[in-house]
């Protein structure tokens, strides 16, 4: 019964819910571990502006060990992926996803907290750390505008050819 409610709740969460990132790029692990950095974000961002700073301090509380093994994995990724710029373009990441989910529950109103703050409940009810992941993969929490693996074409252009006419 728990998970049906469970269930019901999480699809009621993404009706309203902005395009969302492909992130084809990612490894289904490498995924795994960017949703879960979604999903603490936006448990800060409801803490935050809902007030509810005790609900997201024993989320982190609880998921301790798990939230820092990804950390950790998000951040080999970025030094992986960008070298010595991982560190900043990590954090880069980190703040514009929060930006752009803080930007999403603006546009929400008075609704955002009563519509999202539900997912502090279901959070809290999952039986233990693994089951974290899938969850975080439902609610489907990297807007769009966050997909890395889009970045991927920007930073890798063609070098371009140099023509040169001939001489007759």
């Amino acid at each position: 019964m728990r998970r049906f409610v469970l269930s019901v709740a999480a699809a009621a969460c993404l009706v309203s819910q902005p395009a969302l990132a492909e992130m084809h790029c990612l490894a289904p692990a490498e995924r795994a571990a960017f949703d879960v950095q979604a999903l603490r974000s936006e448990m800060m961002v409801l803490a935050t502006g809902c007030s509810d700073d005790a609900a997201y301090n024993a989320f982190i509380e609880r998921y301790k060990p798990a939230l820092q093994a990804n950390e950790r994995d998000i951040a080999a990724w970025f030094k992986h992926r960008f070298g010595k710029r991982g560190q900043s373009e990590h954090d880069r990441f980190v703040t514009d996803l929060a930006n752009a989910q803080s930007s999403a529950g603006t546009r929400l109103g008075s609704e955002f907290c009563p519509h999202n703050g539900m997912i502090f409940q279901q959070v809290m009810a999952l039986l233990d750390a693994s089951e974290l992941p899938q969850f975080a993969a439902g609610q489907n929490l990297v807007p769009a505008s966050l997909d890395i693996c889009a970045e991927e074409v920007a930073q890798a252009p063609a070098p371009a050819r140099k023509v040169v006419a001939k001489k007759r």
